[in-house]
């Protein structure tokens, strides 16, 4: 779990570099940052059995540092000037001394849907860390199967009205989900997701600066869409661990190959296909507990076929991947996959990801990987 806290940690920070980098000495960065308090009431979606005798309703408090965009990078102009931020979340969760209280921090970008100059429609999304006070014990906490760990990756899906009604103050109303995992980590691995409705008051720090209203256009950077006709092909490795300590005892490696074809269809997405080389030990492990070994090492693989969604912010981007397994002795999970990674391009080549593998929503193992894009020119007319 240590490796797994270090390389979140990078992530964030990493989200967190791409949006202030280069931004100290305009003059469009000053008086931009705004302060926000949150107070959320709501409650446990209990989506397995075993989390029925926790249901309650509960409030949460949050707190955020934000800041304005106002196009110095394209992605900014291309999803209409979202704020972006820092929000640090906390919540009793029902006063349920198996649950215990949850923390979490986690960058958050809010994206404009509909807006004018006094109000907006919003839809923020944020991706951290949550630490919760209590989890799973075989002896000590048995009943808590939602959470195995104390640290979690945290979610945050919102849909937001905010409405000015000062030059300082923004108020704001919202509802949506917050949700905990460890991506299969540690075991059990139910996940928890509470369902809120929340209410908002903003502030800028300063005076807000009115040259902000003034939009501008950034020049293109190596790694953004210029409007050519070309074609990326990706390939990646992974490695992954899969606990199954509460099933059979033991923690299994997970090793995978993806390599994907995608077609830019505009600034913020790509399209394609790809194929998958999976090779999973707890398959050779569930083989032999069933009676039926496999003969070699071969049988345990798993070619994959899989459509590709690709949605790009600047450097950072989430790829959706549907698959299906076309081989492999070992199919009690099926042979549909699914996955959903976050990539981020060091250069406008080389790539670092976390992908979630998942069976219908049922996280399976999740993936530290790197890997390596090429781009392929077939027509050099520019879109204007």
């Amino acid at each position: 779990m240590r490796r797994l806290l270090q390389i979140q940690l990078l992530v964030v920070f990493l989200i967190l570099h791409i949006q202030v980098s280069g931004q100290a000495h305009t003059p469009y960065s000053k008086n931009n940052l705004m302060t926000e308090f949150k107070m959320h009431y709501g409650f446990f979606a209990s989506h397995h059995l075993e989390l029925n005798i926790f249901r309650s309703h509960f409030p949460a408090f949050e707190f955020s540092i934000e800041k304005a965009t106002w196009g110095k990078n394209r992605w900014e102009i291309v999803y209409a000037y979202p704020i972006i931020g820092l929000s640090i979340w906390y919540s009793p969760l029902g006063g349920f001394e198996e649950v215990g209280s949850a923390i979490a921090i986690y960058p958050f970008i809010n994206f404009p849907l509909v807006k004018d100059e006094k109000q907006s429609l919003n839809f923020r999304l944020g991706v951290g860390l949550s630490y919760l006070t209590n989890h799973f014990h075989q002896t000590k906490n048995y009943k808590n199967f939602a959470i195995g760990s104390h640290l979690n990756v945290a979610g945050s899906l919102y849909l937001e009205y905010r409405r000015k009604v000062s030059k300082m103050i923004t108020l704001s109303a919202g509802a949506g989900l917050t949700h905990f995992s460890n991506g299969a980590m540690k075991t059990p691995n139910f996940g928890m997701n509470l369902i809120t409705a929340n209410i908002g008051m903003t502030a800028y720090l300063k005076t807000p600066n009115p040259q902000l209203s003034n939009k501008i256009l950034p020049k293109l950077y190596p790694f953004e869409f210029d409007g050519k006709k070309s074609l990326d092909f990706d390939v990646s490795i992974s490695l992954g661990m899969k606990d199954m300590t509460q099933q059979v005892g033991e923690r299994f490696l997970v090793y995978a190959l993806t390599a994907n074809i995608f077609k830019q269809v505009s600034w913020k997405s790509k399209i394609g296909i790809g194929i998958d080389l999976t090779y999973d030990a707890s398959d050779k492990y569930l083989l032999e507990w069933n009676g039926n070994p496999a003969e070699n090492n071969w049988q345990i693989l798993k070619p994959g076929i899989n459509a590709a969604y690709q949605l790009i912010i600047s450097r950072i981007s989430f790829v959706f991947n549907f698959g299906y397994y076309l081989a492999g002795k070992e199919k009690s999970e099926g042979s549909v996959y699914q996955r959903l990674t976050l990539r981020y391009l060091f250069t406008d080549q080389f790539f670092a990801k976390i992908a979630i593998n998942s069976n219908w929503g049922k996280a399976e193992y999740v993936g530290f990987g790197i890997g390596y894009q090429l781009n392929f020119i077939y027509r050099r007319t520019i879109k204007h």
